[in-house]
């Protein structure tokens, strides 16, 4: 099986932390991963995304241009990437910042108000974090304990202080209904 996940926002987003989380997390399975960053020069603030290809097989190419899952953080990326998920696919979108719906029937779309969250749990910085835990509860990519394991080990000493508040956001985003 192969998933093509596309997670795009703006820079500052931790757009591509998130991205780098789903692929560590399967190559501690022993899966076959891509990632693939993608950002303007002026980083924070501007256009951001990254491909994540997770595959049981091995990758010919590291570009998505039908993706199976959109992760969008905010609509300038909903609009631009919308078009472009695949039929029978997924969009995940961030309704704080995304104020309208898709209107595609070929596609399954799942809301969640992830900066409200993150701003009503003084979790502000986590979105990233909520968007992948309700990507979890979603999909059932991995396990969740086993993505925590995977997401807590690939977090920096020096990050240490921010382990219980992205403990926090993942399971609020898993819990997110």
């Amino acid at each position: 099986m192969t998933s093509r996940i596309l997670i795009a926002g703006f820079g500052g987003q931790g757009i591509l932390f998130a991205g780098k989380q789903l692929a560590g997390c399967a190559m501690h399975k022993g899966r076959h991963v891509s990632w693939l960053p993608s950002y303007g020069p002026e980083m924070r603030g501007g256009s951001a995304s990254c491909s994540v290809i997770i595959s049981d097989k091995e990758i010919g190419s590291p570009i998505i241009s039908q993706p199976d899952i959109l992760i969008a953080f905010y609509y300038p990326s909903f609009l631009r990437f919308e078009p472009s998920v695949s039929e029978g696919g997924l969009i995940l979108a961030n309704s704080s910042l995304i104020g309208s719906k898709s209107e595609r029937d070929d596609i399954s779309a799942h809301y969640i108000p992830a900066t409200e969250i993150a701003t009503a749990e003084g979790l502000d910085g986590s979105v990233n974090v909520i968007m992948l835990g309700y990507l979890l509860y979603v999909t059932r990519l991995f396990d969740y304990d086993e993505f925590i394991g995977s997401f807590l080990s690939g977090i920096p000493a020096s990050k240490s202080a921010l382990i219980e508040g992205n403990k926090k956001a993942l399971r609020l985003g898993y819990e997110y209904r």
